[in-house]
Order: structure tokens, then C-alpha cells, then sequence
């Protein structure tokens, strides 16, 4: 490990007024503001932001559509707008993929960044790394910027006002965060970073089984609540607090990585399925938990994660990922060993026990009633 590093830790502002504090947070990084972001996004949260940036005193100099998925073209694209050149900040509004795009043009250009979820389906808007995929809809790569997002504005009201699906997929790809970091980090003699980060980790699960389904009953009803604002809490802050301390990169090298392990190879390795984009992010990484804890053993924590999954209705079979044949399967376990998160563990990884533990879950969540 680096002699000299620096750690980046997200500041947020939370609650359905919480637009007020723009001016007070971002007075420090200039007056010109650029916002990007996804067409909904936008039509929900940009008419309460352009309120406050003018009762700021700041100055809003243009709105534009991130491209629809965080590709290395609409990337590209952010980073040569002429406005975006233009600005001193950039805000970046939306789900995972607006605000990765924002995140990874704003670090290119070494532009102030600030994050504006609309939703709460997974921890982009705090964390230090960006998801990058082809045109295709294929993985590219993963983007380090130099730090987090500098502060992250959760409008309780308005995420309370967005899909239930979105915050279900949320608490899927939520679940992963504790089993992950707690499998990549085992035996190893972490340093005081990302010996944190797994402290953080460990208080990912607890409040999404507790207020996991009352949550949901309070975003379908459009009502802001106590249990609400926890599950939004632990998607976006506390899995992004545990992802800025577990991993480290340097000039986009990773230095080490402890974020996630093999339910993120499980849906990475999906990916290549032609149905890989039918599937919500957290419901493919939730039936990957699943074979996580199956592949490492840790069967009572399976059971006890596979009723909360059938109670939510979130994926405790391969159909429910839209998997239906063995060579499927097969495509998911020839394509895992050239996933990152595939060495993300303690011992050497055996591509049949893997498919066996796929097998495994699917067997088991058909018992489920």
C-alpha cells in the first residue's frame, strides 16, 4: 500500500427540502452549473434544482440527456459538449447510469461534481467508480475517479415519488455489500482503510431486512416514511461509504479491491446473456448473493436471505432471471474467470462448483413457498 493516499468520504444532504442547501454546499466551486441527466430524472427533480440554483445566485448554463446508458461514447460525448466545457460545476441527476456518466466526464474534466439521485436502486450516487459499458450494452470496464462525488443531495420526496421497482432492485443489489466485502476481505491483513470500510459493510444487511418491506409499501403509496428514508440511507450511503473504503485505484489501476465479490461475477457473467438487459441490476445481484453464500458454504445465512428474497419478491430462482437452459448456465461460468470480482476470494474458485451453487440456489428457491 501506498505511503501517502488520501480517503474520500461522501457529504450528503438529506430530505424532501434538502435542494436548499445547494447554494451553502457548492458556493466554494464556482457560479456556472451544468446539469446531466436521464429524461425522467430530469422531468421530476431539474425544475426544483434550476429553483434553487437561481435562488443561489448561480448561474445554470444548460440541461442535457446523458445518452441513456453510462457507455464510453456518451462519455465522450459529455466530455466534448461545449457547455460541459464551459462549466465550473456539474451536477449529475438520476439513477446509476445518468450519474456514473456525469461522474466519470466531471473527473475526466476535473470539474466539481455533485450527485442528485432520483432513485435509490444502487450507491453511484456516492461512490468512487463509474460502470462503463460498450455500445452493445456489453461491460467495458470499471472507472476510478479520483474521489467521490463531493456532496450528494437525496430529495426524500422525490425518490419517494419513483418507481417501486427501482428501490426493490435497490435492496437486491444492497444485499450484496456485507457478504461481498466480508468474503473478498477474509484472510487477508487489510490496512486501517479498508478495515473501515468492512466495519461499514457489516451494517449494510441488518436495516434492509428490518424496513425492507415496509419501505416498498411506502414508496407505492408515494408517501415519504421512517422506514423509507433508512433503506434509501443504506442503498446510497452506506454501501458507498463501504465501496469508497474497500477499493483503491491509482491512475485507474486498482491498487486493491475489496467492494464485491461473487454475486457481482454472477451478474457480470449474465451479462453476456442476450436477456442480460431484461433483468433489473439488483434482481440478478440478489439471486447472485444467493449463490455466494451457497458456494461458500454459509448455508443458514442462504435460507435466512433466500425468505427475505421470496418475500420481496425478488429472484430465489433462475427463471425469475429468465434462465431456462444448462448451456445459459454454461455461458455464465465460461465467462467468470475473466471477471474481476472471480478472484475476489479467499481460494482458488472451481467454475463446476460454481455452476453447482447456481444450480444449488435454483433447486432450493423452488422449495419456497
Amino acid at each position: 500500500m501506498r505511503e501517502n493516499y488520501s480517503v474520500y468520504l461522501p457529504q450528503y444532504s438529506v430530505g424532501p427540502n434538502c435542494y436548499d442547501e445547494i447554494g451553502a454546499v457548492t458556493k466554494y466551486f464556482g457560479k456556472k452549473i451544468v446539469i446531466i441527466g436521464g429524461m425522467t430524472a430530469l422531468q421530476k427533480a431539474e425544475p426544483a434544482i434550476v429553483k434553487a440554483i437561481a435562488k443561489a445566485g448561480l448561474e445554470h448554463m444548460a440541461t442535457i440527456w446523458y445518452g441513456g446508458n453510462s457507455s464510453e461514447s456518451n462519455v465522450q460525448k459529455m466530455i466534448d459538449n461545449k457547455d460541459v466545457q464551459a462549466a465550473d460545476i456539474i451536477f449529475g441527476v438520476g439513477g446509476g447510469r445518468a450519474i456514473d456518466t456525469a461522474k466519470a466526464a466531471a473527473d475526466t474534466l476535473e470539474k466539481p461534481y455533485f450527485s442528485f439521485p432520483t432513485v435509490a436502486s444502487n450507491c453511484a450516487p456516492s461512490s468512487a467508480i463509474s460502470v462503463l459499458y460498450n455500445d452493445d450494452g456489453s461491460l467495458s470496464r470499471y472507472y476510478f475517479p479520483k474521489q467521490c462525488p463531493l456532496h450528494i443531495f437525496i430529495n426524500t420526496a422525490i425518490i419517494a415519488d419513483s418507481p417501486v421497482e427501482l428501490l426493490w432492485a435497490g435492496i437486491g443489489d444492497a444485499l450484496s455489500k456485507e457478504c461481498e466485502v466480508d468474503l473478498a476481505v477474509r484472510e487477508k491483513g487489510i490496512s486501517h482503510t479498508p478495515l473501515i470500510g468492512y466495519k461499514a459493510a457489516t451494517a449494510c444487511t441488518t436495516p434492509l431486512l428490518e424496513y425492507g418491506e415496509k419501505a416498498l409499501a411506502a414508496i407505492d403509496k408515494k408517501q415519504p416514511s421512517y422506514e423509507l428514508a433508512q433503506v434509501v440511507l443504506d442503498i446510497i450511503i452506506s454501501t458507498g461509504i463501504a465501496s469508497n473504503m474497500t477499493c483503491s485505484a491509482v491512475d485507474n489501476k486498482i491498487e486493491y479491491y475489496y467492494n464485491s465479490s461473487l454475486a457481482h461475477c454472477f451478474y457480470n457473467s449474465y451479462m453476456e446473456l442476450p436477456q442480460g438487459h431484461d433483468y433489473r441490476h439488483g434482481a440478478v445481484v440478489a439471486y447472485g448473493v444467493l449463490v455466494l453464500l451457497t458456494y461458500d458454504g454459509q448455508l443458514e445465512l442462504r435460507n435466512k436471505i433466500a425468505a427475505f428474497n421470496k418475500k420481496m419478491k425478488l429472484p430465489v430462482t433462475l427463471s425469475e432471471v429468465g434462465i431456462s437452459k444448462d448451456s445459459e448456465i454454461d455461458m455464465i461460468i465460461n465467462k467468470a474467470p475473466e471477471i474481476n470480482e472471480w478472484n475476489c476470494v479467499p481460494y482458488k474458485m472451481d467454475q463446476q462448483k460454481y455452476k453447482q451453487a447456481i444450480l444449488a440456489v435454483d433447486e432450493y428457491g423452488k422449495t419456497l413457498q
